[in-house]
Order: C-alpha cells, then structure tokens, then sequence
C-alpha cells in the first residue's frame, strides 16, 4: 500500500479523526442547547447521526494514537476494508443529517420567518454549520480511505 497522507495510523490520519470528532460534538452541543429541537425531525437525525460519527471517529482516534505510540501500522486490508466501509456510512448519514437540518433552518427560520429568539437562531446555524464541516473531513479521510483499498 502507498502512503498517502491522512492514512490510518498517521499523524494526519489522527489530525482528521481529531477534528470529525470536534466538529461532530460542536454540532451536537449547538443543537441540544438550542430549545425546542426534539420538535424536529430534521434535528433528531442530525443528533443521532452526530453521535455516531462522534463514536466512530473517537474510537479510530484511540486506534491512532495507538498505532503511532508503538509505531505499528494499520495497513493490513481487512482494517483498511473497515475503515473505507464505516467511513462512507457514517459519511453518509452525516451528509444526509447536515442536509436535512440545513433545509429545515433555512425554511423555518428564513423562509417562514419562524424564529422568534435570535440566539436559538443562531444554534441552529451554527449546528448546521459544524455538521457540514465534519462531513468535509469524514469526507476526506473516505476518499483517503478508498484510495488506499483501490492501491493494495
């Protein structure tokens, strides 16, 4: 396998599960201090989906440091073929999440003029925005990922 950077088991492959795991609890911690989200549907899936990739993106951290502690790496194709496969569904439902809340913030919120309190507002904006930004970067590590399973 080639050695591409944001790999499993390197220091930018640490730096993008890092940040997707950032990204995703900024998005949730937005979303449950904001009123009124469980009403929503929209919102619950972006929560859950958040979590997921919170989860995911923690544990592949660990795994990580792990590997660049004792020097190990995690090239071998049944890891790689794990990374590429819960890479893209947590990439997925974190697009879909993103999306889906972004539709509904921009309908309620500027379209219906719904919003009544301006900082709630903003929660879900800022929400919305985080959750874009850890898909950019699951986004990245999948594509990594891939090319790396299409180079064995």
């Amino acid at each position: 396998m080639i050695d591409i950077p944001g790999t499993p088991g390197t220091l930018t492959g640490l730096v993008l599960r890092i940040s997707q795991c950032v990204f995703a609890a900024g998005s949730i911690s937005y979303m449950v201090t904001s009123g009124g989200f469980f009403s929503f549907t929209a919102f619950c899936y972006l929560i859950a989906a958040m979590g997921l990739q919170v989860i995911w993106s923690f544990g592949l951290a660990i795994l990580d440091t792990f590997a660049l502690v004792r020097k190990k790496t995690l090239l071998s194709p049944v890891l790689v073929s794990l990374f590429v496969v819960g890479d893209w569904v947590t990439s997925t439902l974190s697009l879909a999440g993103a999306s889906s809340s972004a539709g509904i913030t921009v309908l309620y919120f500027g379209d219906l003029g719904s919003c009544s309190f301006e900082a709630e507002c903003w929660k879900y904006q800022l929400s919305v925005a985080l959750a874009f930004l850890c898909w950019i970067t699951i986004a990245v590590s999948s594509l990594t990922t891939l090319w790396l399973l299409a180079s064995a």
